[in-house]
């Protein structure tokens, strides 16, 4: 199938086109799919019917940034012949910038993709990565999570992510999988020698113990250390099931036992731990004792360590559906059922193309006769088609939501219209 989905738009893949060469591309579709129709590059059969293009608009909504809007296929009993609603915003990211986001600007809850632009005022705006939706803590990110230097959610799984990096006048995008690892430490390194003579200064070195972090302003599972940071909210909305330290200025001015929902200090954090970890948490963190946390996240692509450490804002999705050029989707080490991938579903998507402009894209879905949705088989085609060299899916279903000066341009799976989510990815002209 990945052979014959590649043909239409291929040429587009290196630098924007005007919209004079689109139409002019059109004028050869015909051509193509008569030649997809006959000939396999890869000898896989027959040409599928995402091949086809029944309709293109496009629109240059600011200087480097491009809206496409396609519709392909058409309803027929058989689901495989579409039809597909397909919107794409391509970007020069030298004339356009990205800016992430989390709703209501904390580490929790829930905000529409649109109200989120219009806040910040966004030209343009796509949801982004999976959330908790019911529950106290819905809109906490499932997956890793940086905006603005500062971590608010640990990863998932190692699942695929990607970093933003600011450089200049312009932007970078870096892809691959993300892991996390933090420890508790506490104690000084070193400490005054009570007992030596008043003229001698030397230290000595004092013990220090360290326990590792479960996770970041997330709910506190059993025997879990779970650190809540000021971006997540006023309190750790917990219950009162565990041990919760309130820390300063690398102190611990208070501990709070069986109490929960503590409030975090915003020039501190807060320690919440249950079980094991509150019995050593019991046992090493007395008020007044030093406190540091160590937060560490790192690529699976070790080669890529440098570019990671340079980025600024992160989000986690997965699975992985390009890279170098290639699909190569990364379902099974994310943790990721192969129902999710081989099933039709609404979906998001951020690429890379070769000369480093971006697409954002959005495949309508669970809409008989309007848009059925892609398997992320048929997403990576689509995005190969369009010259993508890496892309990550992102949260779709019911999620899934592009909106350009303030209006929704895709239509939302769910009965109730556009969905709160806990993140979005906001474009803006430089």
């Amino acid at each position: 199938m990945r052979a014959m989905n590649i043909a239409l738009l291929r040429s587009t893949q290196n630098r924007f086109r005007s919209r004079h060469f689109i139409q002019r591309a059109l004028c050869h579709s015909v051509l193509c799919t008569l030649l997809l129709a006959t000939i396999s590059l890869h000898a896989q059969g027959p040409a599928t019917p995402l091949s086809k293009q029944t309709d293109l608009k496009s629109e240059v909504i600011a200087p480097g940034i491009e809206h496409l809007q396609i519709t392909r296929g058409s309803k027929s009993e058989k689901e495989s012949t579409g039809p597909w609603f397909i919107n794409i915003l391509r970007i020069d990211l030298s004339q356009a910038r990205l800016r992430l986001v989390h709703a209501m600007d904390e580490a929790v809850g829930l905000e529409t993709v649109r109200s989120m632009a219009a806040r910040y005022g966004a030209l343009a705006a796509v949801n982004s990565g999976y959330f908790r939706t019911t529950g106290t803590y819905r809109g906490d990110s499932v997956g890793v999570e940086v905006l603005d230097g500062k971590i608010l959610s640990e990863s998932n799984n190692a699942r695929a992510a990607f970093g933003l990096i600011d450089k200049g006048g312009s932007q970078l995008l870096i892809f691959g999988h993300v892991k996390f690892e933090g420890q508790v430490i506490a104690g000084p390194e070193s400490q005054w020698h009570g007992r030596l003579a008043r003229e001698d200064t030397r230290k000595m070195r004092v013990p220090q113990t360290s326990l590792p972090i479960n996770g970041l302003n997330r709910p506190r599972a059993d025997n879990e250390l779970i650190i809540f940071t000021p971006e997540f909210h006023r309190t750790t909305l917990t219950e009162p099931s565990g041990l919760e330290l309130i820390v300063r200025h690398e102190r611990v001015i208070e501990v709070r036992d069986l109490q929960g929902s503590s409030s975090i200090p915003a020039d501190g954090f807060v320690i919440s731990a249950s079980g094991a970890a509150r019995n050593w948490a019991l046992k090493n963190l007395r008020r007044g004792v030093r406190v540091r946390l160590n937060l560490n996240l790192s690529p699976i692509e070790i080669d890529q360590t440098g570019l990671w450490k340079q980025a600024t804002s992160i989000i986690g999705g997965g699975p992985q559906l390009i890279r170098n050029g290639r699909v190569e989707i990364t379902n099974a080490a994310e943790k990721i059922l192969p129902s999710f991938v081989s099933d039709s579903h609404p979906r998001t998507a951020i690429a890379k193309l070769k000369s480093g402009q971006i697409l954002l894209v959005t495949v309508d879905g669970r809409q008989p006769g309007e848009s059925i949705g892609m398997s992320l088989a048929m997403l990576a085609d689509l995005l190969l088609e369009f010259g993508a060299v890496e892309a990550i899916n992102l949260d779709g279903g019911g999620s899934t939501t592009m909106v350009i000066r303030n209006k929704l341009v895709n239509k939302p799976s769910d009965a109730t219209g556009e969905r709160p989510v806990s993140d979005a990815i906001l474009l803006f002209s430089r």
